[in-house]
């Protein structure tokens, strides 16, 4: 069996805004359909993952801590 080139690094939860995950900026449907895509999909799909990435994080702002406790705006 051969390795699949995978964007996975084990950080799975799935932001509710975006639908992607946080850790790899795949949809679910991707993440499920992965296996099955074949090389030019898992290709495609990897290709547009650092602008799902940054555009991902880019709108989230830290909320926890002593300032998300307090109610305090950073």
């Amino acid at each position: 069996m051969t390795d699949i080139a995978t964007p996975c690094i084990k950080i799975c939860v799935i932001d509710p805004e975006t639908d992607l995950c946080i850790g790899c900026a795949r949809t679910r449907l991707e993440i499920g359909a992965w296996i099955g895509l074949g090389d030019a999909g898992r290709e495609s799909v990897m290709a547009e993952l650092p602008e799902r990435m940054a555009n991902l994080t880019k709108r989230k702002t830290r909320r926890g801590g002593r300032a998300g406790r307090l109610g305090v705006k950073i």
